[in-house]
Protein backbone atom coordinates (compact mmCIF):
# COMPACT_ATOMS: atom_id res chain seq x y z
CA UNK A 1 0.00 0.00 0.00
CA UNK A 2 1.29 3.40 -0.92
CA UNK A 3 0.88 5.95 1.85
CA UNK A 4 -0.46 9.22 0.52
CA UNK A 5 -1.56 12.46 2.10
CA UNK A 6 -5.17 11.37 1.62
CA UNK A 7 -4.49 8.10 3.46
CA UNK A 8 -2.88 10.01 6.36
CA UNK A 9 -5.90 12.32 6.58
CA UNK A 10 -8.28 9.35 6.72
CA UNK A 11 -6.12 7.74 9.41
CA UNK A 12 -6.13 10.99 11.41
CA UNK A 13 -9.93 11.15 11.18
CA UNK A 14 -10.16 7.51 12.31
CA UNK A 15 -7.96 8.22 15.32
CA UNK A 16 -10.13 11.24 16.15
CA UNK A 17 -13.21 9.01 15.99
CA UNK A 18 -11.56 6.51 18.36
CA UNK A 19 -10.66 9.33 20.76
CA UNK A 20 -14.24 10.65 20.68
CA UNK A 21 -15.66 7.19 21.36
CA UNK A 22 -13.31 6.59 24.28
CA UNK A 23 -14.10 10.03 25.73
CA UNK A 24 -17.86 9.49 25.41
CA UNK A 25 -19.95 8.35 28.38
CA UNK A 26 -20.09 4.76 27.14
CA UNK A 27 -16.32 4.72 26.50
CA UNK A 28 -15.51 6.08 29.94
CA UNK A 29 -18.02 3.77 31.65
CA UNK A 30 -16.57 0.78 29.78
CA UNK A 31 -13.00 1.62 30.80
CA UNK A 32 -14.04 2.12 34.43
CA UNK A 33 -15.93 -1.19 34.44
CA UNK A 34 -12.89 -2.94 32.95
CA UNK A 35 -10.59 -1.55 35.66
CA UNK A 36 -13.15 -2.33 38.37
CA UNK A 37 -13.44 -5.92 37.15
CA UNK A 38 -9.66 -6.32 37.02
CA UNK A 39 -9.29 -5.00 40.58
CA UNK A 40 -12.23 -6.96 42.05
CA UNK A 41 -10.55 -9.92 43.77
CA UNK A 42 -13.79 -11.83 44.32
CA UNK A 43 -14.77 -11.50 40.66
CA UNK A 44 -11.27 -12.54 39.59
CA UNK A 45 -11.47 -15.61 41.85
CA UNK A 46 -14.78 -16.56 40.23
CA UNK A 47 -13.33 -16.08 36.74
CA UNK A 48 -10.25 -18.14 37.64
CA UNK A 49 -12.36 -20.94 39.18
CA UNK A 50 -14.58 -21.04 36.10
CA UNK A 51 -11.62 -21.13 33.68
CA UNK A 52 -9.94 -23.89 35.69
CA UNK A 53 -13.12 -26.02 35.74
CA UNK A 54 -13.73 -25.32 32.06
CA UNK A 55 -10.22 -26.51 31.16
CA UNK A 56 -10.71 -29.69 33.19
CA UNK A 57 -14.02 -30.35 31.46
CA UNK A 58 -12.62 -29.63 27.99
CA UNK A 59 -9.92 -32.25 28.61
CA UNK A 60 -12.57 -34.99 28.87
CA UNK A 61 -15.37 -33.47 26.80
CA UNK A 62 -14.48 -35.40 23.64
CA UNK A 63 -15.19 -38.68 25.45
CA UNK A 64 -18.68 -37.56 26.41
CA UNK A 65 -20.66 -39.52 28.95
CA UNK A 66 -18.07 -42.31 28.88
CA UNK A 67 -15.47 -40.15 30.60
CA UNK A 68 -15.24 -40.46 34.37
CA UNK A 69 -16.88 -37.54 36.17
CA UNK A 70 -18.31 -36.13 32.92
CA UNK A 71 -21.67 -35.16 34.43
CA UNK A 72 -20.15 -33.81 37.62
CA UNK A 73 -17.59 -31.68 35.78
CA UNK A 74 -20.27 -30.43 33.36
CA UNK A 75 -22.51 -29.41 36.26
CA UNK A 76 -19.60 -27.76 38.04
CA UNK A 77 -18.70 -25.73 34.95
CA UNK A 78 -22.30 -24.58 34.55
CA UNK A 79 -22.56 -23.73 38.27
CA UNK A 80 -19.33 -21.72 38.22
CA UNK A 81 -20.37 -19.97 34.99
CA UNK A 82 -23.67 -18.94 36.56
CA UNK A 83 -21.82 -17.76 39.67
CA UNK A 84 -19.37 -15.75 37.56
CA UNK A 85 -22.08 -14.28 35.33
CA UNK A 86 -24.15 -13.09 38.30
CA UNK A 87 -21.22 -11.26 39.87
CA UNK A 88 -21.99 -7.53 39.79
CA UNK A 89 -18.61 -6.48 38.35
CA UNK A 90 -18.71 -9.14 35.62
CA UNK A 91 -22.32 -8.33 34.77
CA UNK A 92 -21.68 -4.57 34.52
CA UNK A 93 -18.56 -5.08 32.41
CA UNK A 94 -20.34 -7.39 29.96
CA UNK A 95 -23.33 -5.07 29.70
CA UNK A 96 -21.13 -2.08 28.87
CA UNK A 97 -19.01 -4.19 26.53
CA UNK A 98 -22.16 -5.15 24.60
CA UNK A 99 -23.33 -1.53 24.48
CA UNK A 100 -19.94 -0.39 23.15
CA UNK A 101 -19.90 -3.24 20.61
CA UNK A 102 -23.33 -2.16 19.34
CA UNK A 103 -22.08 1.40 18.83
CA UNK A 104 -18.99 0.12 16.99
CA UNK A 105 -21.19 -2.10 14.80
CA UNK A 106 -23.41 0.87 13.93
CA UNK A 107 -20.38 3.04 13.09
CA UNK A 108 -18.92 0.27 10.89
CA UNK A 109 -22.22 -0.09 9.07
CA UNK A 110 -22.53 3.67 8.56
CA UNK A 111 -19.01 3.88 7.14
CA UNK A 112 -19.54 0.90 4.83
CA UNK A 113 -22.89 2.20 3.53
CA UNK A 114 -21.31 5.58 2.81
CA UNK A 115 -18.95 3.80 0.43
CA UNK A 116 -21.30 1.19 -1.06
CA UNK A 117 -24.48 -0.71 -0.19
CA UNK A 118 -22.85 -3.97 -1.27
CA UNK A 119 -20.07 -3.92 1.33
CA UNK A 120 -20.63 -6.57 3.95
CA UNK A 121 -20.09 -5.63 7.58
CA UNK A 122 -19.65 -8.44 10.06
CA UNK A 123 -21.13 -7.46 13.40
CA UNK A 124 -19.76 -8.53 16.76
CA UNK A 125 -23.30 -8.97 18.05
CA UNK A 126 -25.25 -11.86 16.48
CA UNK A 127 -28.50 -9.98 17.14
CA UNK A 128 -27.32 -6.89 15.23
CA UNK A 129 -29.49 -7.25 12.14
CA UNK A 130 -29.38 -3.86 10.48
CA UNK A 131 -26.35 -4.74 8.37
CA UNK A 132 -25.96 -7.14 5.48
CA UNK A 133 -23.50 -9.96 5.63
CA UNK A 134 -23.74 -12.88 3.31
CA UNK A 135 -22.10 -14.95 0.64
CA UNK A 136 -22.98 -12.76 -2.39
CA UNK A 137 -24.08 -15.81 -4.36
CA UNK A 138 -27.70 -14.70 -4.66
CA UNK A 139 -28.86 -17.93 -3.08
CA UNK A 140 -31.43 -18.58 -0.42
CA UNK A 141 -29.52 -16.70 2.25
CA UNK A 142 -30.88 -13.49 0.74
CA UNK A 143 -27.57 -11.71 0.63
CA UNK A 144 -27.29 -11.33 -3.12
Amino acid sequence: MIVTQEYLEVETEALTLVKNIMESKIGIDYCLAKVTLKEDTIAQQKIHAFNKAKSAFEAIEAYGKYAPDYKELNREVRRLKREMDTDEAVYRYRLLETDLQTILDEISLTLAKAVSDTIKVPAGNPFFTTGKSGCSSGGSCGCG
